[in-house]
């Protein structure tokens, strides 16, 4: 991320999809980055019209990717004049995950934006799953933006797990908002716990067991706080439970206004997919998410 800074911002010019390119234009702003703005047209159901009809205008595709184009040209200026930030812009037809893919490599992005929200009931219902399909195409880390951005970033939340993506996503956090202070949250359970209550283990001996896996997580944090040359400006969550569930609950406690994580966790399976944790939050979370790759 500190080599390259090149952020695109996916938009499908609805209004929802404009507080991703606001949030970029922010972001942008904030690490110095050039911006570019993107929109991939779906002539699909054009085509799926001319064949119900029989035919169509000769020119209506072309009129659309030209709407299209002025639409985004519009939207450019408007980013300049709010936020002093010129973006180039780019209108392709295609496939959305496919020409998303194509324009990351074609640019070197370091980072894509898109919104959460789309301009259609099954998009918004699809969040989860489109932003991992999004994960699962893209080589450089994404931002998923859910709320209109007023500022920049004040409060990151970065969910650790001490596998090597923990130190990926520190350092993507305070890339991509300098300014921003930083909460690291461990999430920890007591191996087998499950195994152990069922085999009648007592309440004391299972709490003795949490506060030595307590005490071992906060080592680790500690020596993941220096490897990753964090100052005062952090601080550091350790708490039990189900990993989604805290790490919810913490972005509402701490008011962190965005969530930063690893693509993959600890577990192998998770090496071969995007984790089931991650997949999670970007469900449930209230603020936006940035994944690291």
């Amino acid at each position: 991320m500190n080599q390259a800074h090149r952020i695109l911002a996916a938009t499908d010019l609805s209004a929802p999809a404009r507080h991703a390119v606001e949030r970029a234009a922010l972001v942008s702003r904030d690490m110095a980055a050039t911006l570019d703005l993107l929109h991939v047209a779906n002539l699909a159901p054009l085509e799926r019209l001319g064949q119900m009809m029989g035919t169509t205008p000769p020119d209506i595709e072309q009129r659309v990717l030209d709407t299209a184009r002025q639409r985004l040209h519009d939207l450019a200026a408007t980013v300049q004049q709010r936020f002093g930030v010129t973006a180039g812009t780019h209108v392709v037809a295609g496939a959305l995950l496919a020409e998303l893919a194509r324009k990351v490599d074609d640019l070197t992005a370091s980072l894509l934006v898109c919104g959460a929200k789309g301009e259609s009931v099954i998009r918004r219902y699809a969040l989860g799953t489109m932003a991992v399909r999004v994960l699962s195409t893209t080589t450089c880390p994404v931002l998923v933006v859910k709320q209109s951005p007023h500022e920049s970033y004040r409060r990151l939340l970065v969910p650790v797990d001490f596998s090597r993506s923990s130190l990926r996503a520190i350092g993507l956090a305070r890339s991509t908002a300098p300014k921003a202070d930083i909460v690291l949250l461990h999430v920890f359970n007591v191996p087998f716990e499950g195994q152990l209550r069922y085999a009648s283990v007592g309440d004391d001996t299972i709490n003795s067991y949490r506060v030595i896996a307590k005490r071992k997580a906060m080592q680790k944090l500690h020596a993941l706080r220096l490897a990753a040359g964090l100052n005062a400006d952090f601080s550091q969550v350790v708490v039990h439970g189900d990993p989604v569930s805290r790490i919810i609950e913490q972005e509402q406690e701490s008011d962190c206004d965005l969530i930063v994580m690893g693509k993959h966790g600890e577990n192998l399976l998770e090496e071969l997919f995007i984790g089931s944790v991650t997949k999670q939050v970007l469900a449930e979370s209230q603020g936006d998410v940035l994944v690291s790759v």
